[in-house]
């Protein structure tokens, strides 16, 4: 059975990530879940679709809105899905009849959020009201002065109101402004449109880097040059190229020296890390994230397709969004980058529907806001089955997120403290078959959000890695950044996305 996932970002009123919706369907050809004749069969194929795809690759600590019919909701669709990582979204067709009753005051008490997804208010719906705590408001179906007195209804009784299908930065300032908690929609990939505005010198810098990764055989000279006209640029190359994933025994010592230890992959790769966040400067973060996922997503769609250049693909989906990263119309963002003619046409609507490039992009897009008949069509003039696109878009979640995950976690290296702790500890974790393992490892050093680790068993990157340890105060689940063999021992790096439970001591050890 082909299944499709997508997501959907959720923002609080400070523009922070809050959740992710999840879509997913079983079935292309209907944008809804279908209705099985018992609700287990709808269980199974959310069951396969979270485990095909992993719910830690799609969430990374985020809670999931997962919506639910009828019959997924009493069939015990729950009962795959923790209530601390899940929002129970009820679909505007579920009728609260007292078995739908029951089993949301059961969900309730479990310890689930209940949401009810494009609210009307009707006297039929109160008794959900009396268990929801969550609500959401189609803000372009539904009058404002309708809205005004939703929000004046059910946000005294403590209901967080979520405002959806916000589409433009006018939305969600209406929005915003009336009162709502949660938004849901694309405003954060709408630009505001400033005629005229000048560019600062540091963007410029970065789309004229950005701008060279176009080339099909990287100019090391151009790019050196490019990068002197940046003080940072230096220094963000200069620690990239002495992470550990560059082995080297001598010190680095030019700036054509670090592009050399990188090659072509690296540099294209530490490009895009490097200039993204100064190009989205004071844009939510989420922003970079769907950058970087829709441009791997493109490069995997058009490698797989087989007559669209890989590279291209992955600038056109970068490229996509430069409109809401500098505020600026898409087709002026891409003059200042000189793009390719292909790339500029398939984003701007220029080219015709047979266009490989156009086909990849529309059905990324198509893809993110889960539109399957259309994703169903691209996918099939591009000769691509759906169990390629399931991949493909789990592989682009987790590159993007990893990515940018690991970038961060260098900058922040140098103000974290680690400790020299010695100690053993046991560690569990599923390998590759999916079979429990468990190991003894010498603890090293620690911080608050990680720790290394000694063990002889090898332990491959983004695995999830049980440790307790009382008397230290580590407890819970940490992903591996690293797996080093050393000295007949593998050094392992854990990282805990919330912390490790450990706290800085009085006395601070020296910095190691």
């Amino acid at each position: 059975m082909d299944v499709f996932v997508a997501r959907q970002a959720i923002f609080d009123r400070a523009r922070r990530l809050f959740a992710y919706e999840l879509l997913f369907r079983s079935d292309p050809d209907r944008n809804e879940f279908i209705e099985p004749e018992s609700g287990d069969a709808t269980t199974q194929v959310v069951a396969n679709t979270l485990l095909s795809i992993g719910l830690e690759n799609l969430l990374r600590g985020k809670k999931a809105f997962v919506n639910f019919d009828r019959n997924s909701l009493v069939g015990g669709l729950h009962s795959i899905l923790s209530p601390e990582s899940t929002v129970v979204e009820l679909l505007e067709s579920v009728e609260p009849d007292p078995e739908v009753v029951e089993m949301c005051e059961r969900l309730r008490q479990q310890g689930y959020l209940i949401a009810l997804d494009d609210f009307v208010r009707r006297p039929r719906l109160e008794p959900l009201t009396e268990i929801a705590g969550l609500i959401k408001v189609d803000i372009r179906c539904t009058p404002r002065p309708e809205q005004t007195r939703l929000l004046a209804a059910y946000k005294p009784r403590g209901i967080k109101m979520l405002a959806e299908k916000v589409e433009t930065q006018d939305e969600f300032e209406w929005a915003h402004e009336a009162g709502y908690d949660l938004f849901q929609g694309y405003f954060f990939a709408r630009p505001v449109v400033v005629r005229g505005r000048e560019i600062p010198a540091v963007k410029i810098t970065c789309l004229q880097l950005l701008g060279e990764l176009q080339r099909p055989d990287l100019d090391f000279d151009r790019i050196d040059a490019i990068i002197r006209q940046d003080v940072s640029l230096p220094f963000k190359l200069f620690r990239y190229a002495n992470s550990a994933r560059f082995q080297r025994s001598s010190a680095i010592r030019s700036i054509s020296h670090a592009l050399a230890i990188l090659g072509e992959p690296g540099i294209r790769h530490w490009a895009v890390l490097a200039t993204l966040p100064a190009l989205a400067q004071n844009k939510p973060g989420e922003l970079i994230t769907l950058a970087l996922l829709r441009a791997r997503f493109c490069e995997l769609l058009a490698r797989a397709a087989g007559h669209v250049d890989p590279n291209a693909a992955f600038l056109m989906g970068l490229f996509s969004l430069l409109d809401a990263m500098i505020d600026m119309e898409l087709a002026e963002a891409l003059r200042h980058l000189n793009v390719i003619a292909e790339v500029s046409a398939a984003l701007l609507g220029n080219a015709p529907d047979t266009d490989p490039f156009t086909r990849v992009f529309r059905l990324s897009v198509a893809y993110e806001v889960s539109d399957w008949n259309a994703v169903k069509t691209y996918a099939a003039s591009l000769g691509l089955p759906a169990s390629v696109l399931s991949g493909a878009y789990s592989e682009a979640v987790v590159w993007a997120q990893e990515a940018l995950h690991d970038s961060k976690r260098a900058a922040d290296a140098r103000r974290r403290k680690r400790h020299a702790v010695q100690g053993n500890m046991t560690i569990l974790w599923k390998d590759e078959d999916e079979r429990e393992r468990m190991a003894l490892a010498r603890l090293t050093n620690i911080s608050v959000g990680g720790l290394q680790l000694q063990t002889t068993e090898r332990i491959a990157l983004r695995t999830g890695v049980y440790c307790s340890e009382t008397k230290l105060g580590i407890a819970g689940r940490g992903w591996t950044k690293y797996c080093h063999f050393s000295k007949g021992k593998y050094i392992i790096g854990l990282e805990f996305p919330d912390g490790t439970g450990w706290r800085e001591p009085a006395s601070e050890a020296d910095e190691i």
